[in-house]
C-alpha cells in the first residue's frame, strides 16, 4: 500500500509542478484580457478655470470645467478584425466631452482606439482615427500593460496625433496601493481645430479662413497600480490658446481654455475598489496559484520520498529462540 500511494504522490506533484508555469506562462496571457464589451465612464473637473466666452472672443474665469470621458467597447467590430489581426483585440470607441459651468458644451472629441486584449498594444485597423481624422496609434493611450515596469512607455497623445516618452519618477502609495507615477510633458504644439464647435457657424473651415490657428499644451500625470496596469487616478495641467488671425481683433493670442484638471472624488473612489478586485484576479494567475501549486508540489515530492524510503526498509530480524531443544530418543 504505501508503494502505491509514493507513486500516487508522486503523480500529483509532477502535475502540480507542471501546472506553476501553465498558468503563469500559458493561461495568464490567455485569461487576463480587457472584456471586447466594457463599458466605462469618468469625470473630471478644473476648478477655477480659465474658458473662452466665444460672444467676446475674451477668455473669462470659471468656477468649474468639466470633462466626461466615455470608453465603450464595440465587441462585434473587434470580432471582425480579430479574423485578419490573428490575435485578440478590443475596439474602444471613446468621447471627451467638456462643458462649461452653465452646462453648454465647449469641446467634444470622438476616438476609435483598436488594441491587443492582453498585451495594450495598438492594433492598425480599419477605423482608427480621432475626432474622424484617421491615425495609426504607436504606443499606449488609456491603459498601461499588466504587470507595469518601472520604466518609460511611449503614449499617444490624441491632440496632437503624437507618440513621445511618458516618465516613470518613482513609486507611491495612493489609497491603500502600490502605485507607479508616470509623467508627460506636451509642449505648445499647434493642433487641429475641434470638428464640432461650441458656437453654431463656426466651423474649423470658417476659423482657418481668419488666419487664426490653435495650440495646446499640458503635463500628464497617471498613478498606476502595477499589476493591472490601470490608472487609478490622473491629472492634466491642461493649456489651449488661439493665435493670430483677424478673428482675434488684433490680438496676439487668447486662452481658449486654462485649468488644472483633476478626476472627481467619487469616480476615484469606485477606480480605487475595482483595480482592487482585478488585482486579486491578475495576482491569481501570475503568483498565488503559480507559487501556491509549485510549493504543494515540492510537499508532496517530499512526502512520496519518504514514503518509498519506509517501504524499502528493511524489516527487523526475529528474535532468537531460548528454548533448551528436545532430546531424541535412540
Amino acid at each position: 500500500m504505501r508503494r502505491k500511494a509514493s507513486l500516487f504522490l508522486l503523480a500529483c506533484a509532477v502535475f502540480c509542478a507542471a501546472l506553476s508555469p501553465l498558468l503563469r506562462w500559458y493561461a495568464f496571457p490567455r485569461l487576463a484580457r480587457i472584456p471586447a464589451n466594457q463599458y466605462q465612464d469618468m469625470v473630471l473637473e478644473a476648478k477655477d478655470a480659465t474658458l473662452l466666452d466665444y460672444g467676446t472672443m475674451r477668455a473669462k474665469k470659471v468656477p468649474e470645467v468639466t470633462i466626461v470621458q466615455t470608453l465603450k467597447g464595440d465587441a462585434d467590430a473587434a470580432k471582425r478584425i480579430e479574423k485578419t489581426a490573428g490575435r485578440p483585440v478590443v475596439v474602444w470607441d471613446s468621447l471627451s466631452y467638456v462643458q462649461g459651468p452653465d452646462g453648454k458644451m465647449v469641446s467634444k472629441v470622438p476616438e476609435r482606439y483598436i488594441f491587443d486584449a492582453h498585451s495594450q498594444d495598438p492594433v492598425h485597423a480599419t477605423g482608427e482615427m480621432v475626432d474622424g481624422d484617421p491615425v495609426e496609434r504607436e504606443g499606449i493611450e488609456f491603459k498601461w500593460p499588466f504587470l507595469t515596469q518601472k520604466r518609460d512607455y511611449e503614449y499617444f497623445d490624441a491632440q496632437t496625433r503624437t507618440t513621445s516618452p511618458i516618465h516613470y519618477k518613482g513609486t507611491r502609495t495612493f489609497r491603500g496601493l502600490t502605485v507607479y507615477y508616470f509623467e508627460q510633458t506636451i509642449p505648445w504644439t499647434k493642433v487641429p481645430m475641434p470638428k464640432t464647435m461650441p458656437v453654431q457657424g463656426i466651423t474649423p473651415e470658417t476659423v482657418a479662413r481668419t488666419g487664426t490657428t490653435r495650440w495646446y499644451s499640458t503635463v500628464r500625470k497617471f498613478w498606476v497600480e502595477p499589476v493591472t496596469g490601470a490608472p487609478v487616478y490622473g491629472e492634466e495641467i491642461h493649456q489651449e490658446e488661439l493665435r493670430g488671425g483677424t478673428l482675434l481683433g488684433g490680438r496676439a493670442k487668447v486662452t481658449a481654455f486654462a485649468g488644472h484638471v483633476k478626476m472627481r472624488e467619487d469616480y476615484i473612489e469606485h477606480t480605487v475598489a475595482l483595480v482592487k478586485k482585478n488585482r486579486t484576479l491578475v495576482l491569481a494567475l501570475t503568483s498565488y496559484v503559480p507559487w501556491g501549486s509549485l510549493t504543494l508540489g515540492l510537499l508532496l515530492l517530499a512526502l512520496s520520498l519518504w514514503l518509498e524510503a519506509r517501504t524499502r526498509r528493511p524489516g527487523r530480524p526475529l528474535p532468537a529462540s531460548t528454548e533448551e531443544p528436545e532430546a531424541v530418543s535412540a
